[in-house]
């Protein structure tokens, strides 16, 4: 049984041909395997494989995090990553996917945070030689070297049958999707967050 390290080769088209939903999280784990996140993993945790499985262990923690980026909630919304074989290939089950978890204790975690830590320098580093380093940003009339988050939130109205739920400082309900924007290059990242009780506060 061969490890399944690597995704199908795919090709972008304007014809409307072979559409496929979840397109965008495949740049997510093509981003993993391009910063050298997952063979990092992978070493990781290459003492706790087991031999018989067929799925990188690696490549296991890779999925389930593109899943959550993608807006799973839980591991079994790796399903929809399985459901599209053309765009991820085969994806480890909810049952791998828990032992993959169950095998990390505070060692594996401390090699985890290790590879995520030079995957982030190897992107850095990566971005330096092709467009060159973050430009200063400019903001409140000074510049700010480095890159800088602008942090906004928009409310976001939602019934609540919450036991004393309190309404927002506008006198509805709901939430704040939090809305982060990098100065310098335009990144966004949406990041939905739900209050314990007073919504929007």
């Amino acid at each position: 049984m061969q490890p399944t390290t690597s995704r199908p080769k795919i090709t972008v088209t304007t014809d409307g041909h072979g559409v496929a939903s979840h397109a965008g999280s495949r740049l997510l784990a093509d981003l993993a395997d391009a910063t050298g996140l997952r063979q990092a993993l992978s070493q990781a945790l290459g003492r706790r494989r087991r031999r018989r499985s067929a799925h990188d262990p690696g490549r296991v923690l890779v999925d389930l995090a593109v899943m959550l980026a993608d807006g799973g909630r839980g591991i079994s919304g790796l399903a929809v990553l399985r459901n599209r074989p053309e765009l991820f290939g085969p994806v480890a089950s909810t049952a791998t996917a828990w032992r993959v978890l169950d095998s990390v204790n505070a060692s594996v975690l401390a090699g985890m945070r290790a590879a995520r830590a030079q995957a982030r320098e190897r992107l850095w580093a990566q971005r330096a030689e092709t467009v060159g380093p973050i430009p200063e940003s400019s903001a409140g009339g000074r510049p700010w070297p480095g890159l800088r988050l602008v942090v906004d939130a928009t409310l976001v109205t939602c019934h609540s049958d919450k036991e004393l739920a309190s309404p927002t400082f506008k006198g509805g309900f709901g939430y704040h999707p939090v809305r982060r924007e990098a100065l310098s290059i335009r990144a966004e990242v949406k990041d939905h967050r739900h209050c314990p009780v007073a919504a929007g506060r």
